[in-house]
């Protein structure tokens, strides 16, 4: 529904080739080594459960297993889930409140120990009830969750407060990663610094920020896979670095996202030997003020913040030279929950008279006696597309008056930095995997429920609003909801300031086969279906 994968020309008169996904007659050769490109310096940790960047899944995520996953054959699905870990997926019993799960017999961690219903249990006991000291990133996700156990070694059952077509959906985000119980329940940190999971890759080494090499699981469950033996993921920050790689084929593929710019330079000197995917992406920036430090605190001085900003004229500038191009509210574009043009525009930030927005703003930052203010944007040291749109966002403050410096850091320091709160205003991304726009809001949530969230605020309204949506199954009532929800966030509150959407990307050598991109750079990310036509 929102991809679009295939033959892409350039408009330079040069042929591309068929995408890796209409290469699904072949058959599947066996063996060498794919060495991929993850645009980041290092992941903050290896912990699924507690990390939210693509760092940490790119890196690691080879190395695990899930109980669900969207297809590997068509991971753009909004609607169909498979088994990873569970022998069938079940029907619903108790109203649509309880899930039975039978969990594959004969699977292997890679330390050669059984794993079993107990471990995967374990894992997503972590995930739903963290223990203090313990972060979740997604809790917020599973609050409709009672009960998850293993009444023996090959069954799961997880118990819900109540029927809802949003947990199968998040059920299948591919952070859930199955940890060994033991590990687990002796040292919940443990898996932040270490890997050892079932999946189809054994974890080898890693040389922080250079790369994290692995070889084929001869014991992986899925039959015939994977069908590579070796797999070097080669860290890279530099966009630069990266497009040199995949031009001397020294990388075969960059899993994010590369912008057009990149695009048109490789297909141009690449031609034949350059495959391009592409996809709307279910991803994008967002500001993210800290209301705990002065004047942040004054929703004003958030409101001419949003107001400074002209969306319309900004996204296609920017799509010329960044990977983004669509303008949205706190849901993805293109979902039936998302927000109407007419809709966004009712909203601080999205005005359609952008000298009237700019007026506005001006006039709240004089009553709030900040006229002339000066802070400090925090960023993350990726080119794509944080660099440009945080210079872009600078660009549109200084207009109405604002002297903001730009800080750029590596990813583990941004994320401490907000995790910590020592930030004015920091440039961060709500980036979600499979599209379920219910729970896809839980970014805007306060602290309390979402953990991830870094805006230091508290707000009951909020999580009122959210719940009732949560609940509401009537399509036109609970669409109401979110415009209520959204406005409330965005508009009345200034909560965040959502940038434009992210558009996907994605570049690779011809001889690279098996693998369809998504709407998230965070599915599909296994690799166990890759295979290397050479």
């Amino acid at each position: 529904m929102y991809v679009r994968t295939g033959l892409w020309a350039a408009g330079l008169g040069l042929a591309v080739a068929i995408a890796a996904g209409s290469a699904g007659a072949q058959t599947p050769k066996r063996g060498g080594t794919l060495t991929y490109v993850i645009p980041a310096d290092a992941p903050p940790s290896f912990d699924g459960h507690r990390e939210t960047t693509y760092a940490t899944v790119h890196a690691a995520a080879p190395y695990y297993s899930v109980l669900i996953r969207v297809p590997p054959d068509n991971p753009a699905s909004t609607t169909e889930f498979v088994c990873d870990l569970c022998t069938e997926m079940p029907t619903p019993t108790d109203g649509g409140k309880t899930y039975t799960f039978k969990i594959r017999e004969g699977v292997k961690f890679h330390d050669g120990s059984k794993l079993t219903a107990q471990d995967v249990a374990t894992s997503w006991n972590y995930i739903v009830f963290p223990p203090k000291g313990v972060s979740s990133a997604r809790v917020s996700y599973y609050e409709m969750v009672d009960k998850v156990e293993a009444p023996d070694d090959t069954t799961v059952v997880f118990h819900l407060k109540r029927a809802t077509n949003a947990f199968l959906p998040a059920l299948a985000d591919p952070y859930t990663w199955i940890y060994k119980k033991e590990i687990l329940e002796k040292d919940p940190h443990w898996f932040e610094k270490n890997i050892m999971g079932s999946g189809p890759f054994k974890f080898v080494s890693y040389e922080v920020g250079q790369s994290i090499k692995g070889v084929r699981n001869p014991d992986y469950y899925h039959k015939g896979q994977p069908y590579l033996d070796a797999i070097v993921g080669i860290f890279a920050d530099k966009q630069s670095v990266r497009v040199d790689a995949l031009r001397a084929d020294r990388a075969a593929i960059e899993f994010r996202g590369l912008p057009p710019s990149a695009r048109d330079q490789l297909v141009k000197e690449a031609g034949a030997d350059i495959v391009v995917q592409d996809s709307d992406w279910n991803c994008g920036n967002i500001l993210t003020p800290n209301h705990k430090k002065k004047p942040f605190d004054d929703v004003r001085v958030r409101r001419a913040l949003a107001l400074a900003i002209d969306q319309w004229k900004g996204a296609p500038a920017l799509a010329k030279i960044a990977n983004v191009r669509t303008v949205g509210g706190i849901v993805f574009p293109g979902s039936p929950l998302a927000a109407t043009k007419e809709e966004l525009q009712q909203m601080a930030g999205y005005w359609p008279d952008i000298e009237k927005s700019r007026a506005e703003a001006r006039r709240l930052l004089k009553e709030a006696g900040v006229e002339g203010l000066k802070f400090e944007l925090l960023n993350r040291n990726v080119d794509q597309p944080y660099k440009f749109v945080g210079t872009w966002a600078i660009g549109e403050w200084k207009k109405i008056g604002l002297n903001v410096e730009q800080k750029v850091v590596p990813t583990g320091p941004w994320f401490s930095n907000m995790r910590a709160g020592t930030f004015d205003v920091v440039l961060e991304a709500n980036c979600a995997s499979v599209v379920n726009p219910l729970l896809d809001t839980g970014k805007y949530l306060p602290a309390k429920v979402y953990p991830e969230n870094y805006g230091q605020f508290d707000d009951d309204k909020s999580v009122e609003l959210y719940e009732k949506m949560q609940t509401e199954i009537d399509p036109k009532k609970q669409r109401d909801d979110m415009r209520a929800f959204e406005k409330h966030t965005l508009d009345t509150m200034v909560h965040e300031i959502v940038l434009p959407y992210w558009y996907r990307i994605i570049l690779e050598r011809s001889y690279v086969k098996g693998w369809k991109i998504s709407p998230s750079h965070y599915l599909n990310q296994d690799l166990a279906n890759i295979w290397l036509d050479k």
